[in-house]
């Protein structure tokens, strides 16, 4: 008998007729011989919803009772599925986070996990029951709900999977797995049978959707296997696991994007100690986060620029914040920047044991015409920033060079 544990994401239990279906899966799974855990987001299109109505009420809504509107779209579909369940002749019960209980810190709206009971869980498996748990949603010390940010359940999920140490989670989606760049934008794109937590943790920090990147983190420290797949399918997903030696082999694995970036520069920054501190401490307390930064060298005059990345609906916020930041500083030629950036990607983990493949990525950008402003790099990916409007142009560039559309490993030589 093994512990599985499923998510389903929004567009799984749409509607009624969504849910009755998603409990069939379950329930065939569970007639194998599983002991079944699920975990449910709220219906596709609900917690949108819901914000609208918040903004009616107030402008920016109070972080506290925005958790308690949002907790209430996956109460709605794990009670729905208990339901569908029994109509079928078996027997489930239904969790909310505060429950369970799934503990987390006081974050609200953006809640992180902290520990989690499994006593009511497996008590209620063990009497042969299906169990399940409301995703995205939980409980600080004081007894408030707390939600976990948009792709919680995922988080949820795979959280539960480390609580009962699960055989393994299966997290269904409209999509049938992890792909090497977006199918919608690349039509040779393939499909990968296994993916190491490295690269996914890459992969979805830098803009693939298909997992949210804390569920990743917890499933790379509780070694936890995921099986991404589509809802809508029998076909066999992608697997998230350890490293191996065949994942090594693969150069590239993967090409990705992010368009929700905004570049900032600040020319004329006086380059001298305690400067940097200066300028980002106050963009940390207002909670924006910045990614890539690049700092010029100083031309021989004492002044150098400093370049940065932030979430592009931070990005007015932040030039805001910058005017205040730069008069303290003595930077004088002032703030400049573009929210029509997109930070192109590659990642591998054999890029560990391989040379020229940075090289290899400028050069394709560069036959295609394509400008890069900033380059970041890691053991296992290169990104760079580009212009917005060469983002599908850059990806099927880059997915045609490192000859992703094949199963077969390239040869070194063809990528230097």
């Amino acid at each position: 008998m093994a512990l599985i544990v499923q998510k389903f994401g929004g567009t799984s239990v749409a509607d009624p007729e969504k849910i009755k279906n998603v409990a069939k899966r379950v329930l065939q799974k569970q007639k194998k011989g599983n002991q079944m855990v699920v975990v449910l987001s709220a219906m596709s299109g609900e917690t949108n919803r819901l914000t609208d109505f918040a903004l009616q009420m107030q402008d920016f809504p109070d972080t506290r009772e925005m958790d308690v509107l949002l907790s209430s779209g996956e109460q709605v579909t794990i009670s729905l599925f208990a339901m569908a369940v029994k109509a079928m002749g078996d027997d489930c019960i239904s969790f909310l986070g505060d429950q369970v209980k799934i503990n987390t810190d006081n974050s609200h709206t953006k809640a992180r996990i902290q520990s989690i009971d499994s006593e009511k869980i497996v008590a209620e498996l063990n009497s042969g029951k299906i169990v399940v748990v409301a995703g995205f949603q939980g409980v600080d010390e004081n007894g408030n709900v707390t939600t976990l940010g948009r792709g919680g359940s995922d988080t949820t999920a795979v959280a539960l999977a480390a609580a009962l140490k699960a055989d393994a989670c299966e997290i269904f989606t409209d999509v049938e797995g992890v792909y090497t760049t977006d199918p919608n934008i690349c039509n040779t794109a393939r499909k990968i049978d296994r993916i190491s937590y490295d690269e996914m943790l890459e992969l979805a920090s830098l803009g693939a959707k298909v997992l949210d990147i804390r569920s990743v983190t917890f499933a790379k420290k509780y070694n936890v296997p995921i099986h991404v797949r589509s809802t809508f399918t029998e076909t066999e997903g992608t697997w998230v696991v350890e490293e191996d030696k065949e994942m090594e082999g693969r150069i590239v694995s993967g090409v990705t994007y992010n368009r929700n970036e905004a570049r900032i520069t600040i020319s004329g920054v006086p380059d001298q100690p305690g400067i940097a501190a200066k300028i980002f401490t106050p963009i940390s307390d207002a909670d924006i986060i910045v990614d890539m930064i690049i700092q010029n060298q100083d031309t021989g005059n004492g002044l150098t620029d400093m370049t940065f990345t932030v979430i592009r609906s931070d990005y007015q916020r932040t030039v805001q914040l910058l005017k205040a930041v730069i008069e303290k500083t003595g930077a004088n030629g002032g703030i400049h920047g573009s929210d029509a950036i997109t930070k192109i990607s590659i990642v591998g983990v054999g890029m560990r044991n391989h040379s020229g493949i940075a090289s290899t990525m400028f050069n394709v950008l560069s036959k295609e015409g394509i400008n890069i402003s900033m380059i970041s790099t890691s053991e296992i990916k290169v990104s760079c920033i580009i212009e917005e409007k060469y983002t599908e142009l850059a990806i099927r560039a880059l997915h045609d060079a490192f000859e992703l559309d094949k199963d077969n490993v390239p040869e070194e030589e063809s990528l230097t």
